[in-house]
């Protein structure tokens, strides 16, 4: 006996719900001042032997987010170079030296393509951040249906990484100077997330002796 069969009609069939989507953006444009004037770079400092710029790329990599984009202004042919056979986008920023702000709308329009629900900003000179870190940012982000900001705490004071919800592009690439997402989150009048991830939030090296202090070492390649 033949068996007849139909389509069902689109709004009949079970909808599964998309969860929320994230980008991460790895800001590395940075001019490293606080480094002196012997030639060392911070992000191409080694930690267990590989340098910083592509320790932190890989704990991007190894997250759960949808992309990585690694934005790279100073030195950059040197930080492209440590993250050459990395499946990841890497862009330069050609005004890093205005300040943070130029790099966060540098990497924010690099993934507006993907047009993802939210942007995961991540400093490349943390070396304490690890894989899980972000992906409990990314599962407090979803669970949120991607409308709140998610940031990282130590002992309740704000840190980093922080996730900016697509709501905020906007505002972002109106952003001018040496500054980051804060005021602007502060501002916003969307919930924030906070989430306790020790001190690994507050951790950043941007001197020599911070990044002895955190196991790394130094690399005078100028």
């Amino acid at each position: 006996m033949e068996v007849q069969t139909r389509q069902l009609p689109l709004e009949m069939s079970e909808k599964v719900p998309m969860q929320p989507n994230v980008a991460i953006v790895l800001l590395a444009a940075g001019m490293a001042r606080r480094m002196g004037p012997n030639g060392a770079h911070k992000l191409l400092a080694e930690f267990d032997g590989i340098p910083l710029i592509r320790r932190s790329a890989l704990v991007a990599q190894n997250s759960k987010a949808g992309s990585v984009t690694v934005v790279v202004g100073h030195r950059e042919n040197d930080l492209r170079a440590a993250l050459s056979d990395l499946s990841l986008s890497v862009v330069t920023n050609p005004d890093f030296a205005s300040g943070m702000s130029s790099s966060l709308a540098t990497g924010f329009a690099a993934v507006a393509g993907d047009d993802p629900d939210g942007v995961l900003v991540m400093l490349a000179d943390m070396p304490g951040v690890t894989s899980s870190d972000l992906n409990r940012l990314i599962a407090a982000f979803q669970c949120s249906g991607g409308s709140s900001v998610v940031r990282a705490v130590s002992q309740g004071k704000r840190g980093n990484p922080v996730i900016l919800p697509r709501s905020l592009n906007d505002a972002i690439f109106r952003l001018e100077g040496d500054v980051g997402a804060r005021h602007l989150i502060e501002n916003s009048g969307l919930a924030v997330i906070d989430v306790e991830i020790g001190d690994a939030a507050h951790v950043d090296v941007d001197t020599p002796e911070a990044i002895i202090a955190a196991g790394g070492t130094l690399v005078n390649k100028a």
